[in-house]
């Protein structure tokens, strides 16, 4: 199964939640920043509907695959 981490950073003169080299928008304080990285985590977890889905590879392949309803991350909040 796949685990996205959410890291709690100092970003652009306040605070933001990073997953991988992504950040989120800044927040003014760090208690802000640490609620929204739970609230988004909580959201990835939550099962949905099975769809089938396209995409585009880094390559520019495209490709085709059911993505599965309940197939979701195991997330995690880290705050040092």
């Amino acid at each position: 199964m796949t685990e996205i981490v959410y890291k709690i950073v100092e970003h652009d003169g306040g605070w933001a939640y990073k997953v991988g080299d992504v950040l989120s928008e800044t927040f003014t304080s760090h208690d802000e920043a640490l609620q929204a990285a739970k609230s988004a985590a909580e959201r990835q977890e939550r099962p949905g509907e099975t769809t089938d889905i396209e995409y585009e590879d880094t390559r520019g392949v495209w490709h085709e695959e059911t993505a599965k309803g309940d197939d979701r991350p195991d997330t995690e909040v880290v705050d040092d």
